[in-house]
């Protein structure tokens, strides 16, 4: 392998972080390759020129595939900020959106994909027709997911436990009672919303809503679960026409469960809300682009306000 010492620190370049960020990401020349819009031969001889550059392989067989050295791993960590610092250099401090020609892309579930993302495109396309927006599923959000370049924004209620991240919380919502008025009334008490039989979402791998987790395994109650589905959008096929209830974050009201009725949770089940927040990587904290980009998300939410439930007055208090 030749010496570091015959390479300048001015052969590494914007091509070849983009080039380290896909291999250790895909964990293939072949998908870098069409990350990257390159031939795989190109990858190929832009990571033997990395290799040179920094004295190590990168990457290494593993089976049919291959996967990145420690070195590499802690590479792209430093490469994330060195690109972002590379776009910060060329944006304006006052960019003018007008001319903004970019893609984003957001990590969000059902919920906050049918409620937020659409006006928020809205707005953006407005004031920058340049911009394009990806919607990829959040999931069970990992830290991983915001410290690539591939995503620049997670909205979830449950942000990833990484000091290198930062939260905003956006609004709360509370849980409600769906249910197919055609077919049966809302549950008058406790007994009859237990005896009923209910319809849920469970996210893979096995995740449940926090109403299921509260209400199963903190306060022991038994409901039966006829169906679970693994997200918001599956669960209207299977409440309409029966008389099953559905125990759901209330704003899906407004889009996806707007043909059901909705009835608070009946006395005494007093729940915790439910907060959203979105998420970013603290290299994007100070980057024009992406500041504007969380300005216009607040925008959206603000004009939400109205159809927000009010906030729970604090524990201990009627």
């Amino acid at each position: 392998m030749p010496a570091m010492s015959a390479f300048d620190h001015s052969d590494l370049d914007g091509r070849l972080l983009q080039l380290l960020l896909a291999v250790v990401e895909e964990r293939s020349v072949t998908r870098a390759a069409e990350r990257l819009g390159v031939t795989q031969s190109a990858v190929s001889h832009l990571l033997d020129k990395l290799r040179a550059i920094v004295g190590d392989p990168l990457v290494v067989k593993a089976g049919r595939g291959i996967v990145p050295t420690a070195r590499a791993e802690s590479l792209a960590e430093r490469a994330r900020v060195l690109l972002e610092d590379l776009r910060g250099f060329a944006t304006p401090e006052g960019f003018d959106p007008a001319t903004l020609k970019a893609g984003f892309t957001i990590a969000a579930n059902d919920l906050q994909c049918d409620l937020l993302l659409p006006p928020l495109l809205r707005r953006l396309r407005a004031r920058a027709p340049g911009v394009t927006l990806r919607v990829i599923p959040s999931g069970v959000p990992q830290a991983e997911l915001l410290r690539a370049e591939a995503c620049q924004l997670v909205i979830s209620p449950r942000p990833p436990d990484a000091a290198d991240l930062l939260q905003r919380r956006l609004f709360a919502d509370r849980y409600v009672v769906f249910f197919d008025a055609a077919v049966r009334a809302a549950p008058r008490d406790l007994d009859e919303y237990l005896a009923a039989e209910h319809l849920t979402v469970v996210y893979e791998p096995q995740r449940r809503l926090d109403i299921d987790r509260v209400l199963g395994d903190e306060r022991k109650l038994a409901r039966r679960f006829v169906a679970s589905v693994p997200g918001f959008a599956g669960i209207a096929p299977f409440l309409r026409g029966t008389a099953c209830l559905a125990t759901l974050p209330s704003l899906l009201r407004l889009e996806l469960m707007r043909d059901f009725a909705a009835a608070p949770l009946p006395p005494p089940l007093a729940v915790p809300e439910m907060p959203m927040f979105m998420i970013w990587h603290a290299r994007r904290q100070s980057d024009p682009v992406h500041r504007w980009l969380r300005d216009e998300l607040l925008a959206v939410v603000q004009a939400l306000s109205p159809a927000l439930p009010p906030a729970l007055p604090p524990a201990g208090r009627a």
